[in-house]
């Protein structure tokens, strides 16, 4: 009989890849990304992988328009903990700018400004970290299946 302290085993899967920032490396992430879910069990062209590229093809459009330095790539990083049914995405680039939060109505009729609004509508939670170096990390936690999306 297990301890009342014993926990079971959370499996975390990850994939990490670096992109050259621009639109050719946006797009590669977004693809590889839902390769990488299928390969998790989250089928293509299932509601979660569709949410999921969403908000990598946003983050990493982000990255490659306004976290670019020339010369410098931009990293993916998903993680999938089956246990929490969520799948983290973090996209680095090495600009020190932060995203601007918009308010979900503040896209109005421009043709830019809707990529946080559409993460901020599909992600559990999202936000921005540092990290060692220049730059920083947007991140969003994405539900894994049709039951949390």
């Amino acid at each position: 009989m297990p301890s009342p302290q014993a926990q079971e085993a959370v499996t975390v899967r990850v994939f990490t890849q670096r992109f050259s920032a621009t639109r050719r490396g946006a797009r590669l992430a977004r693809r590889l990304a839902t390769q990488q879910l299928d390969a998790w069990g989250i089928p293509y062209g299932s509601g979660p992988s569709d949410a999921t590229a969403l908000v990598v093809a946003e983050l990493a459009a982000n990255a490659v328009l306004h976290g670019r330095v020339p010369g410098r790539d931009f990293a993916l990083r998903l993680a999938y903990n089956s246990a929490k049914d969520l799948v983290r995405v973090e996209v680095t680039d090495t600009h020190n700018a932060l995203p601007a939060r918009a308010p979900r109505d503040a896209a109005g009729d421009g043709e830019t400004g809707r990529g946080l609004v559409l993460v901020d509508a599909i992600a559990v939670r999202w936000g921005v970290s540092g990290r060692s170096g220049p730059g920083k990390t947007v991140w969003a936690y994405v539900p894994a299946s049709r039951e949390r999306a």
